[in-house]
Order: structure tokens, then C-alpha cells, then sequence
């Protein structure tokens, strides 16, 4: 048992009291100057506390000026001013000599004569084969069945070590306009390798974020045999064109309005999200949607002329991974 001297009894309990009147001025939240920082509180456990209050006080004051202004323009009425818009790293995006004109004849020119013009021009049909890398696990084999439950004419055929060289000769003979490669890594589905029959091109993706359908919550009943409708969204320079009507020639050309379904390819800061849904018309005004699935996302990572050649094609858009853009601003699609 230790004991106090009488001098030592005097300093202790004022050191105590210290420590309660921080304690409690803490919790007051007038402990701290304004140049005072949340870094410099040693203990790990009153650091965080302090942190979350200290974002919680942000928020409330955040909230406040959201009414007040929300007020202000209420009681101004027509003579408020315009709202503000918040600066994004989409609508900063810096200007792209590429962007296509659709009123360009260059551009017009090049629809008529490029690979997709027998599709536009209503001379073929699209017929899709859809495979795998070799042996794909369940996951990939999943995707590539719902895959086909979505996109008319499609078939699923599955690989047993057999090269896409000899595979794309078989398909032109048996009238296919698509061949479909799902590539696989750890039983995920990361790749997609898109090529147009006969005369190309061929676009290899990278995939990621794969829902399936029984892994999205509140979507609707199964797709029907409906062709559905298609959007593209935001493919506005040459490259993004090309891309586009790559994706369009992957649907036939009336959709079935009766079934109601729409493919959306939506093109963001170079990520392409696609959305499968059913729409229904509950008034004049309201339209109820049900995402049917699946959604995934595509990013390019090269678009090659011809078929598929891994050894000596010749590339027409190549995805510098290591090379980082002056800006992030500055986008491809």
C-alpha cells in the first residue's frame, strides 16, 4: 500500500480537478482554441469522439444553410436568383477536339462506309455468340446465360480449349454478327472481348461491379422475348461514336414497344454503366421502373481493326494504364 505525504495530497487532487474540468469542457464543446486541431489529441478513443462531433456540428450548420437559403429564395419568389451549380469533374470536363458534330460531313461520310453500315443500312440482322474463357467457373456461366436472356438471337456456346482463331471462321459461316468473350479471374467475370463479324472491329473491356439477378434487391420478374428498346448515353467523341454504334448493332433494329424493356449504356468519366428495366406508365406524369438485371460496368482498355489477333492486329485506340493524363478532366469516350 502506498502511501501519500502530506505535501503530495494537495497536488494530486488539483491535478484531479483538472482532469474533470477538461473532461467536462469536452463535452461541452468550448474546450479547444479555433487554431486547434484534432490531430494533436494523443488519446486514440477522445480523437475519434471529438472527430464525429466535430462532423456532426458541419452538418447541422450545413443543414441550416440549406433552409435559410431554401427560405430566402421562397419568400423572394420569382426575383431569386439562379441556383447555384456545383462544380463537377464532369461538367469541368475540358474540351475535346474529337467531339462529334452530328450535322458533320466527315462523320455522315464515315457511318455510311465504316463496318457497322450493312446493320444501319437494314441489310443484316444481328445473331450473337456468346462464350467463356476456358473451363469458367458458375458465376461466369451465370452471367453469360442471363446475358443471353437479354439480348435477342443470342446463343451461348461454351469453350473446351478451343482458340477464337478457329472459332471466328466458324461463326462467319454460320451467319453470326457478334462474338462475345467473358474472361474470367479468381470465378469473377473481369473481361469482355467484343468482336464484329465479319470485317471487325473488336473492343476489349475490362467488367466489373457483375450483379446478378438474385443478388439485386426489389428488381422485377424475368426479361420476356421482347426486343428491347436501346439508350446511349453520352458518347460524343469519335471514339465514344464508334463504340456506340458498336453497341447499338448488338440489338435489332424495331424494338417490340408491347414488352416495355430498355437497355441503357450510359457513358460517365469513361465508364460505360449498363441498366436492363421495365417501365410502365402509371399516369400522364408518373412512370414506374424495375431494374430486371443484370448491371455491370465497362471500361475500355483497346479497340483493334479486324477481328481478333492478339499477335498482329493493328490497334486504333490503346489504353495507357501507367501514363497518367495531365488532368482529370480529360476523358476518351
Amino acid at each position: 500500500m502506498k502511501t501519500i505525504k502530506p505535501d503530495e495530497a494537495p497536488v494530486q487532487e488539483m491535478e484531479q480537478a483538472e482532469i474533470e474540468v477538461t473532461e467536462n469542457k469536452s463535452e461541452s464543446g468550448a474546450c479547444f482554441p479555433p487554431t486547434f486541431s484534432v490531430s494533436e489529441i494523443k488519446n486514440k478513443q477522445r480523437r475519434h469522439a471529438m472527430f464525429l462531433k466535430l462532423k456532426e456540428e458541419k452538418r447541422k450548420q450545413k443543414l441550416e444553410l440549406k433552409k435559410k437559403k431554401k427560405k430566402e429564395r421562397k419568400a423572394l419568389g420569382d426575383q431569386a436568383p439562379p441556383k447555384e451549380v456545383p462544380k463537377t469533374i464532369e461538367n469541368q470536363r475540358i474540351y475535346d477536339e474529337t467531339t462529334v458534330n452530328p450535322e458533320d460531313e466527315e462523320v455522315a461520310f464515315d457511318e455510311g462506309t465504316d463496318e457497322f453500315s450493312a446493320y444501319f443500312n437494314r441489310l443484316t440482322n444481328p445473331k450473337v455468340l456468346i462464350t467463356t474463357s476456358d473451363r469458367p467457373r458458375g458465376r461466369t456461366v451465370r452471367f453469360c446465360e442471363q446475358l443471353a436472356t437479354m439480348i435477342p438471337h443470342a446463343h451461348v456456346y461454351y469453350r473446351r480449349g478451343l482458340a477464337l482463331k478457329r472459332v471466328i471462321p466458324q461463326c462467319i459461316s454460320r451467319g453470326f454478327t457478334y462474338l462475345m468473350v467473358i474472361n474470367e479471374d479468381r470465378k469473377v467475370p473481369n473481361g469482355l472481348v467484343l468482336c464484329h463479324l465479319p470485317d471487325g472491329p473488336t473492343a476489349h473491356f475490362k467488367v466489373s461491379s457483375v450483379r446478378l439477378r438474385k443478388e439485386m434487391k426489389r428488381r422485377g420478374k424475368d426479361p420476356t422475348e421482347h426486343v428491347p428498346e436501346v439508350i446511349l448515353n453520352n458518347f460524343t467523341t469519335r471514339l465514344g461514336h464508334s463504340i456506340g454504334r458498336m453497341f447499338a448493332a448488338l440489338f435489332p433494329h424495331d424494338p417490340q414497344f408491347v414488352g416495355r424493356q430498355v437497355a441503357t449504356f450510359h457513358n460517365q468519366r469513361d465508364f460505360i454503366f449498363f441498366r436492363f428495366h421495365r417501365y410502365i406508365f402509371k399516369n400522364e406524369k408518373k412512370v414506374g421502373i424495375q431494374e430486371l438485371g443484370p448491371r455491370f460496368t465497362l471500361k475500355l482498355r483497346s479497340l483493334q481493326k479486324g477481328t481478333f489477333d492478339s499477335k498482329f492486329g493493328e490497334y486504333e485506340w490503346v489504353h495507357k494504364r501507367h501514363e497518367m493524363d495531365s488532368s482529370r478532366r480529360k476523358f476518351h469516350l
